[in-house]
């Protein structure tokens, strides 16, 4: 899942971030809300964490902005009011839920994780191929019965590869998808998740599911 943090307070913002991406979310930020509505525009989003008041243009004109094009993203806002019209106005906006900040982190969380659960009625949670099983929400994948245990980045790819099973997927769209940036991660790191999940879900087991398709990408073939 990936998740947009617009917010100008910098603790605030690096607080989420870290606690989101511990979560296994990917995570982008912005400090203003201009460049918050230009990265919403641009990026493909499940899920906006919107502070009320920003710099250079405030929530509710990015909230505005966005529902005007029908962007599909779920909106959290953020605000330092407790007021009954601040949260009333974000709502007939088009924000999915109002925080009141300061907030436990656990109650974003929660908030977070109920919204995207919200907004994913057109992608269903139990996935499959052959005898391989994954429920996205449990996070909990089996291979001929048997329980896989995968690392955050190795769950991530392999989601992916299920939702588009069958077809091929690029290296650039996993990077976007799983990553979201690889500045500073070793140059194969991708190749390097992709044979450590094919040691847990084809060895030993038949068919072998996930394919590289040379020159191209990945390819999980659906039996």
């Amino acid at each position: 899942m990936r998740l947009l943090v617009i917010e100008d307070e910098v603790k605030v913002a690096r607080f989420i971030e870290r606690g989101l991406r511990e979560e296994g979310f990917a995570v982008e930020t912005a400090g203003d809300g201009e460049s918050g509505l230009v990265k919403a525009q641009n990026g493909d989003f499940d899920l906006i964490i919107l502070d009320v008041m920003l710099p250079v243009r405030d929530g509710f004109s990015v909230l505005r902005e966005l529902r005007a094009a029908q962007a599909p993203a779920r909106v959290l806002m953020l605000t330092a009011r407790d007021g009954v019209q601040d949260r009333v106005h974000g709502l007939d906006l088009g924000a999915d839920d109002y925080l009141v900040k300061p907030f436990a982190f656990a109650e974003l969380l929660a908030r977070v994780r109920a919204l995207l659960r919200r907004g994913a009625g057109d992608e269903p949670a139990l996935l499959h191929a052959a005898d391989l099983q994954m429920d996205a929400r449990a996070r909990r994948v089996t291979r001929g019965g048997q329980l896989v245990t995968l690392s955050q980045k190795e769950f991530g790819v392999l989601e992916h590869l299920l939702r588009r099973a069958g077809s091929v997927v690029t290296r650039a769209e996993l990077a976007e998808k799983v990553w979201e940036d690889l500045q500073g991660t070793p140059s194969n790191v991708i190749e390097v998740t992709v044979y450590h999940l094919r040691e847990k879900i084809d060895r030993g087991f038949f068919p072998t599911l996930i394919q590289t398709v040379r020159g191209a990408g990945y390819l999980l073939q659906k039996p």
